[in-house]
């Protein structure tokens, strides 16, 4: 078709058009054909199309249908009625052009290329799948959560729902929760706060993202424990900030080990009550060196304390926010691990001059919502059900950990090392090589089986060669049958080695 086609050859070509098989209505498939023939420039501007009765009556259309798809492509400025005249198409790009970039070819890998932030944030992406097999970490044991009971919570607040909870909010969250969370915190973790110093986020990284952008500036330092939790690791980097890799020895993250040409950090992070994944506990000592070097620095310390309700040997680990009033210390905490993830509920504990600055960049960056799901959790903890539920995965957990210790048993006989597991959900095992760790990995991606190299969670490669296996998400029967895959596979590997 030529750019100013005879009106009776647009005819001809629409009736092949319309005679195609579609699911679209025929106005749809009409102004779609005369679109694409414009924007193609087969259709140039100043050509006239047959008047509306014209194709109606040569196309077999209703006068109606014609006149839709015309009057469309006329108010998105494709053609125009000149009175007296008809209607033409009109001169739509700009002056001088010829073509139109939607009509190109599509750009290549190197025009679609990421930055290099881009790049290194998908790096950390490289262990996230979708399927949860008996290693996932940080899966928690999604079958034994009371849905029942939840949904009935969620049932009766959606209908006690006051009308100002559909509008935009900034109260930093539900009141309600954040008195339950409150006395929580203070009775089982020994944090020191008031319910007004909690922000409700929607996950502890969406806490992380707050405090890089409100506390630290493209370029500041921020100190993080080596090997670490990839989702602290890709925020931070996210942010623009300069990651500092901390190394992580029995005691936690050990701040001696630091070069003396280490940046001055603007934001220290660390796990210490269940260091990720390595599964050590800060020592005293090394809590309390950790507060006065941020003190020195005056540097900000974000403590996530994701699973610190599992533990085995003993009761749970105090707060590091817990140890000095008025401390350096943001306090993040999630539901993600304890309930579910899908939950997307997290919560900061702020020092007193945090509280606004947090609250308000919180409401216009990420804005609030889910009152109605915090109103619930609210009730499910006032109403003692999280502190069942929390007591029963305990049980669970350690009955998991235990059986995945038996179905690796015959390798452990013959030199594989755990982690000794006294809290958490994962243990590591620890592997002679990297060579090792890649063989293990690629046999269990041929098996279907999702095994996370321990080197994957290390911000300066090559890292420690390991595994890292989680236990809370998979049934017993799961675990036993992965495990055992595992360890012979494990065996197979050291004969050859």
């Amino acid at each position: 078709m030529s750019s100013h086609a005879h009106p009776l050859w647009i005819i001809e070509a629409l009736s092949m058009r319309l005679a195609s098989p579609s699911t679209a209505t025929l106005a749809q498939r009409l102004y779609q054909a005369l679109r694409g023939w414009i924007q193609n420039g087969e259709l140039g501007a100043g050509s006239a199309l047959p008047s509306s009765r014209q194709l109606a009556r040569e196309l077999k259309l209703g006068r109606n249908t014609v006149l839709s798809a015309i009057e469309r492509l006329t108010a998105e400025g494709f053609l125009e009625t000149r009175p007296g005249a008809g209607v033409f198409v009109a001169e739509w790009r700009p002056s001088g052009r010829t073509s139109i970039s939607v009509a190109s070819a599509p750009p290549s890998e190197a025009e679609l290329s990421l930055s290099a932030r881009g790049e290194r944030i998908l790096d950390f992406s490289a262990g996230l799948s979708d399927r949860y097999t008996a290693f996932a970490p940080g899966v928690p044991a999604l079958d034994q959560f009371p849905r029942e009971r939840w949904q009935r919570l969620l049932r009766r607040h959606q209908q006690q729902a006051p009308l100002e909870w559909h509008d935009y909010q900034h109260q930093g969250g539900v009141p309600a929760l954040r008195e339950a969370l409150c006395d929580y915190l203070r009775l089982s973790r020994s944090v020191r706060c008031r319910p007004e110093q909690i922000l409700i986020t929607q996950g502890a990284q969406q806490g992380f993202e707050l405090a890089a952008r409100l506390l630290a500036d493209v370029g500041d330092a921020v100190w993080l424990e080596e090997p670490g939790y990839g989702g602290a690791q890709s925020c931070f980097v996210s942010a623009g900030l300069d990651t500092v890799p901390v190394p992580v020895d029995a005691e936690g993250m050990n701040l001696e080990a630091l070069p003396t040409s280490a940046p001055s950090p603007r934001l220290i992070y660390v796990t210490p009550s269940h260091q990720y994944p390595s599964g050590v506990t800060m020592s005293l000592k090394r809590r309390v060196a950790l507060l006065e070097t941020a003190q020195r620095h005056r540097a900000w310390i974000l403590e996530d304390d994701y699973d610190s309700e599992f533990r085995y040997a003993s009761a749970p680990i105090a707060s590091l926010q817990g140890l000095v009033d008025n401390g350096p210390v943001i306090y993040v905490g999630t539901f993600s691990k304890v309930l579910y993830p899908g939950l997307r509920l997290g919560y900061l504990v702020l020092p007193e001059a945090l509280i606004e600055p947090f609250k308000r960049a919180n409401a216009r960056l990420h804005r609030e919502g889910q009152y109605v799901v915090q109103s619930a959790l609210a009730t499910f903890i006032d109403e003692g059900h999280f502190a069942r539920h929390v007591a029963r995965m305990r049980e669970r957990y350690r009955q998991r950990q235990a059986c995945l210790r038996e179905a690796l048993a015959p390798a452990v006989e013959r030199g594989l090392e755990l982690s000794e597991g006294q809290a958490g959900m994962h243990l590591v095992a620890s592997l002679a090589s990297h060579e090792f760790e890649s063989a293990l990995v690629a046999r269990a991606e041929a098996a279907g089986v999702l095994l996370s190299p321990l080197s994957r969670y290390y911000l300066e490669p090559p890292g420690r060669p390991g595994l890292v296996l989680g236990y809370a998400g998979a049934t017993e029967a799961e675990i036993a049958s992965a495990g055992s895959w595992l360890a012979e596979q494990w065996l197979g590997l050291a004969e050859d080695v």
